[in-house]
């Protein structure tokens, strides 16, 4: 019978107890993941991993140390103990170590409410083969689709517990289950490839494989006959499958870590409009259902709702306690690790307000632009904000769309492409990241 995470936590403290050190967390973590492949009407591949990983973090004064294992024996643990005493020992001084006060722990919380474990039991590998041939049948099936790259079904679950010896014991499980498609049109050098994927909590909330192939098969078709676009200055419309980048690009740079070491292009705009007025960025991290909903940090902290950006200002950074110490903040129990790194601040759920037009009514107010819906590489000055990505979308002629376009180069700068954004009202409310269409005025395009 597997030995109950929360008794491997108790031990690895134990453990640094007995080693020296002054203070100390533990985590550990029971994964297990099924995938299965097909190629072509047959299984091509099918894997099932399971294993559980611990890590132990020792504190000495304002010095850490991190060490993880997969073996869970009680020598491996005061091996692991006796090793991270010596390496805090000899680690330089951080003056934000430390756990945090019991006053700052959490002390309930309703996994249940949160939904984040689905309680049917493991789907069968027949169940999931059977999933991933109706994926790549229904891409297939699409007139003009030339062979199907891939088509797959997976299924995860994974059991968290962590502890402190600041008095802090908790843990929850979560699930995964999703579907993806990658579908090929043409031959030879006219060849393009797309995809389609969903992945849910709970299974019951899956789409149907066959919807889900389809759209795979469908966007790969509609890129046939790619050309180069305009090079000038245009509206850009990024699609709602990759516009929850650009927001990903203001979370990056509001993160405690670039703030603390004075490398982020919003390091002095806090009070200050990042986005255009009238428009909120929440973290909500209860969202029931949802891959990124937890009930405390991992640093014991009690999770909550909160404004990062209200009526277009932002309202704070995204700290665990190391950062906020630094900056003479409170943390924002965003503290996210692994079982071989330390807490760094990690952002959980987000949702942005959506406007009041469809992506196709944007389409037609714009007249002539570009809708990009895949993005290629990333030259991004995080100090400065200047933006440079590759891309690839479709021509804007009239209202509509005219053809397919790659090779493509946008450039920016994330601070003013933000405060002038406009969002459409096509967010997908299942996603951690609810964020629709955005149409950027203005864009530099290099093509032809």
């Amino acid at each position: 019978m597997a030995r109950p995470l929360s008794d491997l936590t108790e031990a690895l403290l134990g453990a640094a107890r007995r080693a020296g050190a002054d203070a100390a967390d533990a985590i550990a973590i029971a994964d297990v993941s099924l995938s299965i492949d097909v190629r072509v009407g047959a299984l091509e591949q099918a894997e099932r991993a399971e294993g559980t990983e611990i890590g132990l973090r020792v504190l000495m004064g304002k010095r850490q140390a991190c060490v993880s294992a997969s073996d869970l024996t009680a020598e491996t643990m005061a091996q692991m103990a006796e090793r991270a005493v010596a390496m805090a020992r000899e680690a330089p001084e951080d003056p934000g170590v430390g756990l945090a006060d019991p006053d700052q722990l959490a002390t309930s919380w309703d996994t249940d409410a949160l939904e984040m474990h689905d309680p049917a039991p493991e789907p069968e590998p027949a169940a999931l083969q059977d999933a991933a041939l109706a994926l790549e049948a229904a891409a297939g099936g699409v007139a003009g689709v030339t062979q199907v790259q891939s088509s797959s079904a997976a299924y995860g679950h994974r059991d968290v517990h962590l502890a402190a010896s600041n008095g802090f014991s908790g843990g929850y499980q979560r699930s995964s289950h999703s579907l993806s498609a990658v579908a090929i049109s043409g031959t030879g050098t006219g060849m393009e490839r797309d995809y389609n994927g969903e992945g849910r909590v709970f299974r019951a909330d899956l789409p149907d494989p066959s919807e889900i192939g389809r759209i795979a098969g469908e966007r790969a078709v509609a890129l046939q006959g790619a050309r180069r676009a305009k090079t000038g200055t245009y509206p850009v419309l990024y699609d709602e499958r990759i516009a929850s980048g650009l927001i990903g690009h203001l979370v990056m740079a509001i993160n405690g870590s670039a703030i603390a070491r004075g490398s982020s292009w919003a390091r002095g705009l806090m009070g200050e409009r990042v986005l255009p007025e009238g428009v909120d960025l929440v973290e909500d991290p209860h969202r029931p259902r949802i891959s990124g909903s937890r009930p405390f940090d991992a640093e014991g902290l009690p999770t909550a709702r909160r404004m990062v950006v209200e009526d277009g200002i932002l309202q704070g950074w995204t700290l665990d306690l190391a950062t906020a110490r630094k900056l003479g903040m409170r943390s924002t129990a965003n503290a996210a690790r692994g079982p071989s790194s330390p807490p760094q601040p990690g952002i959980t759920n987000l949702s942005v307000t959506q406007g009041a037009r469809s992506k196709e009514q944007m389409m037609a107010d714009i007249g002539t632009g570009l809708l990009v819906t895949s993005l290629i590489g990333s030259t991004i000055n995080p100090n400065t904000g200047d933006y440079s990505r590759g891309a690839s979308g479709f021509w804007i002629e009239k209202g509509e769309l005219a053809y397919p376009v790659n090779e493509i180069t946008i450039a920016g700068n994330l601070r003013d492409m933000l405060a002038r954004m406009q969002l459409a009202n096509d967010a997908r409310a299942h996603l951690s990241r609810v964020v629709p269409s955005i149409l950027i005025e203005g864009m530099t395009l290099a093509g032809d």
